[in-house]
């Protein structure tokens, strides 16, 4: 996610300099032709031109809105996970306790459980990260295992939706501990909630993930922006013609201009349709899941904690 509050010249550069450069060769040549090749025949009135750029203008904003829905719902959804990572720490923390006037678990042993409920739970929020970036195994080294038993690492690792596992793990040390005494029955169900909640989650992100824009909407927003950037100095060379010699060369930059704003409207939203791919314009998981790992070792007394994660490049990943 792009945190500056102006982008910076050179952002938009590397992303328009290619469309640019043929817009400007193009136009060249129309006003090539028209001036001195003698085909006048290529102009066409500006009024059909005005209207086909007034339809394309309502295509690219009716795609940019559905492309920064994606992101938001995405946006959204992460959020809600921080909410119930604390809502399941908390709860970790105040449900799980010996009974019985502590005859059934020691203090040692409780703070060891809410330390494998609390790290599991930071597990998944990075197995999360990774599965919807399909990003390598050695992040899951560094992101993921150091929170899980080796022997669970393993078991985990090696399936194809990881994440699903982590919640499902989760659910079985519930039952264990409802077994034991240590889990009233009523608790356990408060925690089985927000598993459930977990869940609702990870599968509203899997279905972004997995449900591309729809294609109809992103390739036709870039076909008829490029067939507007073709037909536009055809409307325009006979206009800046009529005022006077060497005028039609203001064309260029004019319809370069237009053709630009439009090549970058699209691209804005064509930018924004995936919102979990670790581009520039994303969800900025990396450092969300750091925040949600701070303040779970927070909560569980620790002090020596890894560092918030900063934007790289104006760009929070």
């Amino acid at each position: 996610m792009y945190v500056r509050k102006n982008i910076r010249f050179g952002v938009v550069w590397r992303l328009v300099w290619r469309s640019l450069l043929l817009f400007t060769l193009y136009d060249s040549v129309i006003c090539l032709l028209y001036e001195f090749g003698g085909a006048h025949w290529i102009d066409i009135p500006w009024a059909p031109v005005a209207t086909l750029g007034a339809a394309v203008a309502f295509y690219i904003g009716f795609k940019n809105n559905g492309s920064y829905d994606r992101f938001w719902e995405g946006r959204q959804l992460w959020g809600s996970i921080v909410n119930l990572s604390r809502t399941w720490s908390i709860r970790a923390f105040d449900f799980v306790e010996a009974s019985g006037g502590g005859l059934l678990a020691s203090e040692a042993e409780l703070r060891r459980l809410h330390r494998r409920l609390v790290y599991r739970h930071v597990a998944w929020a990075n197995a999360l990260r990774l599965h919807l970036r399909r990003q390598t195994a050695e992040l899951w080294d560094t992101d993921v295992a150091p929170f899980l038993d080796p022997a669970e690492d393993a078991d985990v690792r090696r399936l194809s939706n990881p994440p699903t596992h982590l919640l499902r793990q989760q659910s079985n040390e519930l039952r264990q501990l409802h077994q034991r005494g240590l889990l009233t029955e009523f608790r356990h169900v408060a925690l089985m909630d927000t598993i459930q909640d977990l869940f609702n989650a990870q599968g509203g992100c899997e279905r972004i993930k997995n449900t591309p824009f729809p294609r109809q909407y992103a390739f036709y927003s870039f076909v008829f922006v490029w067939v507007f950037a073709v037909v536009l100095p055809l409307g325009l060379v006979a206009e800046f013609a009529k005022m006077g010699p060497g005028h039609i060369w203001l064309m260029v930059p004019f319809a370069v201009l237009v053709s630009g704003v439009f090549n970058t409207i699209e691209l804005v939203g064509h930018t924004s349709e995936n919102p979990f791919e670790n581009e520039m314009n994303d969800v900025p998981m990396t450092a969300i899941c750091r925040s949600i790992e701070i303040d779970l070792r927070e909560l569980l007394g620790e002090t020596e904690l890894p560092a918030k994660i900063e934007p790289v490049d104006d760009v929070l990943y």
